[in-house]
């Protein structure tokens, strides 16, 4: 197969012909199979781009050297891919959820030039699908993952987000609880609070910041720390989180818990807690209002304070196993 020209009253035409044996002379005569047109007036782009679709059948660096010699290189470079799947389920999850729209709503009173809702997602999604610091993030969303409405990020734009995240987190918690016990007909008679910390490898703590040493739950009692509380439902789902400074014990949070949940108007809830919360301020405030509670207590002792050993099969006055009786509504050994 061969391109020829032919000449006809002075015009040359271009046509596409290959050669075949004449079945009476025997002698071989071209056959045309597709005429171009006048040379003239050549479509030289569809000629290249059927070059380079012939040239596709060729070894790579033929085809390389082929597009190069007749200059027709492929205008485009391969710069990488961008993982979409992890994103787009948890930007998805994110708005069925109605995170989005709660943080949209709180935004409008501040005019933000910086899209804070969509770093949020980003810090969120993150930490989600591969969990590292907020200057690595940069590289994350820029190079690794396609984020819809967020082509790039700078790292200062996150700190900005954060103070903002800090500056609404009771609304923020509040309407996305909300969200979820109308999306999930969440039962929420009962509430079960714990804390546990976190530690910072960082030399020394905070003057005066959350930073602080005090008892770790991490068995890093070097390290400066904080202390998570969180209030779930019975299904786990989670209700509401504080964070207070490292050397905050137990028994001095129970009072801001309370006064919280109580702010939220959840009706009437039991709360259920363990033995680090144990004390008879605490119980005094938990059953304020008529509120019910369920509270660890040790079993060192049997009643009336003799050792367990010594009191097997002894009967437990009625008075003690009566919830409530004395201040004691609701606890439960």
């Amino acid at each position: 197969m061969y391109v020829r020209t032919v000449t006809s009253k002075g015009i040359q035409y271009a046509q596409l012909a290959h050669n075949v044996r004449d079945p009476k002379t025997g002698q071989p005569r071209a056959q045309v199979l597709y005429t171009f047109g006048r040379v003239d007036q050549l479509d030289l782009d569809a000629l290249r781009r059927l070059v380079r679709s012939i040239a596709r059948f060729l070894p790579p660096d033929e085809q390389a050297q082929l597009q190069k010699d007749l200059g027709m290189e492929w205008p485009f470079r391969y710069l990488g891919s961008l993982k979409l799947g992890g994103t787009w389920l948890s930007d998805g999850l994110w708005r069925r959820l109605g995170i989005q729209k709660t943080l949209q709503r709180l935004l409008k009173a501040r005019h933000y030039q910086t899209p804070i809702e969509r770093l949020l997602f980003a810090m969120v999604a993150n930490r989600a699908l591969a969990p590292s610091s907020k200057l690595a993030i940069e590289k994350w969303v820029a190079q690794d993952v396609y984020i819809d409405q967020l082509p790039a990020v700078e790292v200062h734009q996150l700190y900005r987000a954060m103070d903002f995240l800090l500056e609404a987190a009771e609304a923020i918690q509040r309407e996305v609880f909300w969200t979820l016990a109308n999306l999930f007909n969440l039962e929420v008679d009962v509430i079960f609070f714990d804390t546990t910390t976190a530690y910072f490898e960082i030399e020394g703590e905070d003057a005066d910041g959350l930073r602080r040493w005090g008892h770790s739950a991490d068995d890093h009692p070097k390290m400066a720390q904080v202390v998570i509380g969180l209030a779930v439902t019975r299904d786990g789902i989670p209700v509401r989180c504080w964070v207070w400074p490292g050397n905050t014990g137990d028994q001095n949070v129970v009072a801001e818990v309370k006064r919280d949940l109580n702010g939220w108007k959840l009706n009437r809830v039991v709360v259920v807690l363990d033995t680090g919360f144990n004390s008879e301020a605490n119980r005094r405030i938990l059953q304020g209002a008529g509120d019910h509670y369920i509270i660890g207590e040790k079993l060192r002792v049997g009643p009336q304070g003799c050792p367990r050993r010594r009191c097997a099969g002894r009967q437990v006055p009625q008075a003690s196993r009566r919830a409530g009786d004395q201040g004691g509504r609701g606890r439960r050994g």
